[in-house]
This record gives C-alpha cells, sequence and structure tokens, in this order.
C-alpha cells in the first residue's frame, strides 16, 4: 500500500507540473499542489480552514486567495485535465455522460443560486446547478468539463450578475445547450469517443440530438414515453408506441447501479427493429 501511495504521489506532482505553467508567482503554484494533496488526502473537511491547516498555515487567508484573487485560467486547467484524462483513458469505445447536480445554498448571492429542482435532494430546493462531463474509458472515469447553469432570472440582472462576478459574456443557456458546448470541445480536442450518453434532460432536446447525428456521432440518450421520433415512416411516432411495437423478447432488463431513489433499473432493446 505504501509503494502505491508513493507512485500516486510522484503522478500527482506530474501532472501538476502541467498545470504549473498557468501560475505567474511561485507562491500561489506551491500551494495549489498543496491544496491538491489536501484534497486527495484525509482531511476531514474540504474547508478553507482545515486545509490551511493540513498544509500548515496559520490562516486559511493563502488558501482563500488561491480560489479567489489568484490570476490563473480556470478553462486552461480544464484544458490540461482533459488532456491528461485522455492520454490515460483514451479508448475507441469511451463514453461522454453528460449530467448535473445541484449544490444545496442558503443565501441568494452565490453565482445561479434560486430555487430550482436539484437531483440531489430529489426535490425543488434553494441552489446552484453544475452540468457536468463525464468521460469513461480504459476501465476508470474522470470529470473533464463543467458548466454552471445561469437562469434566465440571473442574466437578465446585469448587475446581480455582476456582484457575483459572472462575466457580461456569459448569457442565458439551456442545460442541453451546456452540454452540447462541453460535448463539442471534447469531440473537437481529439477525445476519443465511441457514443454519448445521459437522461432525458439531454435526450429530449431535440435540437442536441440532431446536432449529434450531423456530426454522425452515435449516442444514447433517455427520452420521455411521449417524446416524438422517427421511426420507419415519415411521420413522427411517440417513443412509447416504438417500445410497445417491440417483441417481449427484444428487452433485456440491466442494471446501471445504486441511485439516490435506488437500484437503477433500464431495459435495453436487443433487436430495435424487433428481429
Amino acid at each position: 500500500m505504501r509503494t502505491r501511495l508513493k507512485a500516486w504521489e510522484r503522478e500527482l506532482v506530474s501532472m501538476h507540473e502541467r498545470l504549473g505553467g498557468l501560475f505567474r508567482r511561485s507562491e500561489p503554484r506551491q500551494r495549489s499542489l498543496a491544496y491538491l494533496q489536501g484534497l486527495l488526502g484525509s482531511v476531514e473537511r474540504k474547508n478553507g480552514w482545515q486545509l490551511a491547516e493540513w498544509i500548515g498555515e496559520a490562516t486559511p487567508d493563502g488558501v482563500q486567495h488561491l480560489l479567489e484573487r489568484a490570476v490563473w485560467d480556470a478553462d486552461a486547467a480544464r484544458d490540461v485535465l482533459r488532456s491528461y484524462v485522455a492520454e490515460h483513458l483514451g479508448d475507441r469505445e469511451g463514453v461522454l455522460i453528460v449530467d448535473e447536480t445541484g449544490f444545496l445554498k442558503k443565501g441568494v448571492h452565490s453565482a445561479g443560486v434560486q430555487r430550482q429542482y436539484s437531483g440531489t435532494a430529489g426535490r425543488i430546493e434553494n441552489c446552484q446547478i453544475g452540468v457536468f462531463l463525464c468521460y469513461a474509458g480504459g476501465g476508470a472515469s474522470a470529470f473533464i468539463d463543467r458548466e454552471l447553469f445561469v437562469p434566465r432570472q440571473w442574466s437578465a440582472d446585469r448587475q446581480r450578475c455582476d456582484a457575483a462576478g459572472i462575466p457580461a459574456s456569459v448569457e442565458f443557456a439551456t442545460k442541453p445547450r451546456l452540454a452540447r458546448q462541453m460535448i463539442e470541445r471534447a469531440l473537437d480536442a481529439g477525445v476519443p469517443c465511441g457514443w454519448v450518453t445521459g437522461d432525458e434532460v439531454y435526450g429530449g432536446d431535440r435540437h442536441l440530438r440532431l446536432w449529434l447525428e450531423s456530426r454522425e456521432q452515435p449516442f444514447v440518450l433517455a427520452v420521455a414515453c411521449n417524446e416524438p421520433l422517427w421511426w420507419q415512416g415519415p411521420k413522427s411516432v411517440k417513443a412509447e408506441s416504438i417500445a410497445g411495437s417491440l417483441r417481449l423478447q427484444a428487452w433485456k432488463r440491466l442494471s446501471a447501479g445504486p441511485g439516490a431513489k435506488g437500484e437503477r433499473l433500464y431495459d435495453r432493446a436487443l433487436a430495435p427493429q424487433g428481429r
């Protein structure tokens, strides 16, 4: 175990060398490595005070400066991470997975916060929503991109956006639109991808499906039972009608693992045309 931990530590240092060029000053560069080590270490709570204490600093000022005021390009760091993941997990049959999660908040000043549905909580809560892109391949998985969902009420209030640090370049975009931006970045960067997947928040967006088709990118996206689809003819047919037309033997029930509401079961059509 000790040998493995040493190998992980060396790999983290090697990875951080790629990020080092993002920092103009040596202090935030060194502190960023310590911060990553703390996040991956045994610190019970990953807040500024406890991480600073783990690093060996008397106050959280340095950690807060790193996250709030130090000059570094978060998008450039994302690109470094994406490249690193593709190098280590890249697989022609790899999967790009898009999903969202909620971050519960008590106040009203955090960027994009409002009362909205949170899958994490399973109900409407005061929260922020982040849309994430995960890559699965080579027997492992890792997040490679992220976007904050900024509700229309926020994007229409420039003063509120300025106070929260949201740039003027950020305009309202639906969650499927944010997903497309992230998928497009990954594909354009050459991330090997066999197919794209996501739940019906994204599968229900016809524009996203058509865009993937235009790129000849295979995908498996969940849709609602009443979603109109084209199936063996010029007219659209509801998804439930297509599913109902397949023989019972054409389906196999599989598990996608445990979820917030229990085991996530789904039925896969083994013969799309019932043959």
